[in-house]
């Protein structure tokens, strides 16, 4: 009896063993997206959908050089120079290169301001395609560094699913695809670090200011700018964007939201309804407060007015302190640009302005603001 007890337990616990091990088992394989190649599929799936980008500029031939001119330094340094420079008025092309992916089945494709611009022409190198396609740019931003480009080709575009990149969580996983240095399809992958960071970025045309990014371990390299960064079910969550050049393994990507409301305006209107005002402005410090005399630090200051902008045509002026749209309290600048942001174009606001001393109500209407390109 006490042998049958025996034979009785070793089996129960061997069957036991049996079933937690293989319940531990499964449930690192699902915990560990590498253990089942969740990464590989995903990438794999994509594929078709992540495109490379390529530029071209025209520049006028650079004259320039301080040596330009003396016969000893082109004797020796024919090469950096034309044969004929009085003739040859030859622009020099200047190319570039970067990432995007299809968003739409009509081909529109979403990339960074920055790799498009002041572009000549644009073509879009997609998988198991051997020629590239021309592509024409149907909206750009510089502020939020976002453009749409479009193929026109007679072929299937598989576009790729967007998430609601407002629910992503401090710690989710992260793959980013792009075109690092020309290498097309490359695939990393790693965490979403951080949300809503600001940085600035140096640029030949002075400081880049992004406001609410997405900071990821996922190497980002140059080239990888404007590819798609998703999560782990393949949808993009953000626009890769910058990497900091000053550390290793922090990289940035703009939230996908950001540019549905530019993809929905294109299927619906033709156009991205932009509201616009027409306006630079700043917070008011206290040295502006100081030095114009005004009561307190409310508002924002108009720095300048853009030319025949809504705000030139109601009556705007430098220096005129923005107190209130619609009613609304303007605090700093996020307030200016939000409620600006929200408002229709076509659409009549009232603004509430400080102007020497005395308030003033001024009525404009929202404008259609121009493409960044």
């Amino acid at each position: 009896m006490r042998f049958k007890r025996s034979i009785k337990f070793v089996f129960v616990s061997a069957l036991i063993f049996t079933f937690v091990f293989a319940g531990a088992a499964n449930a690192e394989e699902d915990m560990v997206p590498g253990q089942n190649n969740v990464i590989a599929d995903i990438a794999s799936e994509v594929g078709d959908s992540v495109v490379m980008i390529s530029t071209e500029r025209e520049v006028p031939m650079d004259r320039s050089h301080p040596f330009y001119d003396d016969p000893f330094f082109r004797y020796f340094f024919p090469d950096r120079f034309p044969e004929d420079p009085e003739d040859n008025d030859e622009p020099e092309i200047r190319e570039g290169f970067g990432s995007g992916f299809i968003v739409t089945e009509d081909g529109y494709i979403v990339t960074n301001q920055h790799v498009i611009e002041g572009s000549d022409r644009i073509y879009v190198t997609m998988k198991n395609h051997d020629e590239p396609f021309e592509a024409e740019v149907l909206w750009a931003d510089q502020g939020l560094d976002l453009a749409i480009i479009q193929v026109d080709a007679d072929i299937d575009f598989n576009p790729i699913p967007l998430a609601d990149s407002d629910e992503i969580r401090q710690g989710e996983w992260a793959i980013a695809i792009g075109n690092p240095y020309g290498f097309d399809h490359t695939v990393t992958t790693g965490v979403v670090s951080a949300l809503g960071r600001p940085i600035q970025v140096p640029t030949q045309d002075g400081i880049r200011n992004y406001r609410n990014l997405i900071q990821t371990d996922a190497a980002i390299n140059p080239g990888n700018s404007g590819g798609p960064l998703l999560n782990i079910d393949g949808e993009v969550i953000g626009i890769n964007t910058a990497v900091a050049t000053r550390a290793q393994g922090i990289g940035f990507a703009i939230p996908v939201n950001e540019v549905k409301f530019a993809i929905e305006d294109l299927e619906e209107y033709g156009v991205v309804q932009r509201p616009w005002l027409g306006v630079y402005y700043r917070d008011v410090t206290q040295e502006i407060q100081n030095h114009l005399n005004l009561d307190s630090r409310e508002g924002v200051i108009v720095l300048d007015v853009v030319r025949n902008s809504p705000a030139e045509e109601a009556g705007i002026q430098p220096y005129d302190v923005i107190l209130e749209i619609d009613q609304e309290k303007i605090e700093d600048m996020n307030d200016l640009a939000r409620i600006i942001g929200e408002k229709e174009v076509g659409e009549e606001i009232m603004i509430r302005v400080r102007r020497e001393g005395q308030t003033e109500l001024i009525f404009a209407e929202i404008g259609q603001r121009d493409m960044d390109y």
